[in-house]
């Protein structure tokens, strides 16, 4: 039987588990562990000893359970069948992760589905080396960065799905505006993994999404962007999308001999050709607002664009018109934006909430009821502003302000604006003081 003098191991950085290939070691063979590692001795299947950096001589002396293993002696030195593991203990902080194809999401802002990939890095290390081995390596003569990728691709993939779609609905931001939130989502996923990886002797040192992507051949992300620069460039050149629509049948009126009236082809063409600056120009104008007004068109509750009133979806910023606000939301009074319920100010317009006492709905400053449930809105104090939540309220429930004119002769209430009290004739005129 052979007998082993010497086990050391300088391996990859990329390997954190490794096994000797020999098992027959004998009493005082030196086992030498270098300062990133720690030695595992297994026998028969169980873990018995761990060795950490240094060297250590293998004996019945150094290693108890072993002397009730071995009791034979060979003249001084007592062969036996053990696995000698070596486990890399240093920080390794560049394994890559990310998604080999893209995740459908729903984008919230624009409403459509985007592909999305995702990709970034974290960094690991071995606290626990006997339950990294029992619970992970197993019987694998050599575990690698590559496979520790393989064994937790699933569970990334899902934190990561899970977290972005999470960001997407509660910032209400677009795909295409997320890569903004990189260390939040780093932050959140990196809570998320720790408890898992630590349940296999593994610390996550750090976790990081570097960025966030769509593939921009995809019809759908064309599209997409093809609309937002529309956009962009309508709102430099300072008109909607209904208006160009009404200078492209305008145009195609001019160049159209034979569809209708030539002679209103013909007068239009020349009114487009004087730049609509002379006569003909201004019946031109003239007809574009006949026509705008004939299509019933209504303005946008988010972006304010005009778009026809039959329609439910703007074609500037994809709204729905039609969309019933959430329970748990309210819509802007100035803006249309919906929101989430509780919040001071609209995070579109940056308008600040002021509720019905009766529905909560957002109603503009300065009106008298709600227009949702005709409920009355409450009035500030002329006094100190405080708002007033009881109608018909004599007076301020915070300084004591009273709510009422009254005669300062005889104290009695008044009602509108006399010149004179109907009940002792005094007279109510400002510059009197007679009345307060």
């Amino acid at each position: 039987m052979a007998v082993i003098e010497r086990i050391k191991y300088n391996g990859s950085p990329e390997v954190f588990a490794w096994k000797f290939p020999n098992d027959e070691l004998g009493t005082w063979t030196q086992l030498i562990v270098n300062e990133s590692q720690e030695a595992v001795l297994f026998k028969g299947g169980k873990a018995l000893d761990v060795f950490a950096s240094g060297r250590h001589t293998l004996d019945t002396a150094n290693i108890p359970l072993l002397n009730n293993i071995i009791n034979l002696p060979f003249g001084g030195r007592s062969p036996f069948t053990a696995e000698i593991w070596y486990v890399n203990k240093a920080h390794v902080l560049d394994i890559k992760w990310g998604t080999n194809t893209p995740i459908q999401l729903r984008d919230a802002k624009y409403g459509v589905f985007l592909p999305v990939r995702v990709h970034g890095q974290f960094g690991i290390k071995i606290e626990d080396s006997k339950q990294f081995l029992v619970k992970l390596v197993g019987t694998l003569p050599v575990f690698e960065k590559t496979a520790l990728v393989q064994y937790f691709r699933g569970l990334y993939l899902t934190k990561v799905k899970d977290t972005v779609s999470s960001y997407l609905i509660d910032k209400q931001v677009s795909v295409l505006e997320i890569n903004a939130y990189l260390d939040k989502l780093s932050d959140f996923m990196r809570e998320r993994i720790t408890p898992t990886l630590a349940e296999y002797g593994i610390r996550l040192v750090s976790f990081y999404v570097n960025d966030i992507s769509v593939p921009e051949d995809d019809s759908a992300v064309k599209t997409l962007k093809d609309a937002l620069a529309k956009r962009a460039q309508m709102d430099i050149v300072g008109f909607s999308y209904v208006q160009e629509r009404s200078f492209d049948t305008l145009e195609g009126a001019a160049t159209n001999a034979h569809g209708g009236s030539d002679l209103m082809g013909a007068g239009i063409g020349v009114g487009m050709g004087f730049g609509i600056g002379g006569p003909l120009g201004q019946q031109a104008g003239s007809l574009a607002q006949v026509m705008n007004t004939s299509a019933q068109v209504k303005a946008c509750p988010r972006c304010k664009a005009s778009m026809p009133q039959e329609k439910r979806f703007c074609s500037d910023c994809g709204f729905d018109t039609d969309a019933k606000p959430r329970q748990d939301a309210v819509a802007c009074s100035a803006c249309g934006e919906a929101y989430r319920l509780g919040a001071k100010f609209c995070p579109e317009c940056g308008n600040a909430y002021n509720g019905c006492p009766a529905c909560r709905a957002d109603v503009k400053k300065g009106a008298a009821a709600c227009p949702v449930c005709g409920a009355k809105m409450p009035t500030p104090c002329p006094n100190c502003g405080d708002l007033i939540e009881k109608a018909g309220a004599r007076f301020c429930p915070s300084c004591g302000q009273t709510l009422v004119k009254t005669c300062a002769a005889c104290g009695c209430e008044l009602s509108g604006a006399p010149k004179f009290c109907p009940e002792c004739g005094a007279s109510c005129a400002p510059e009197g003081g007679k009345t307060t």
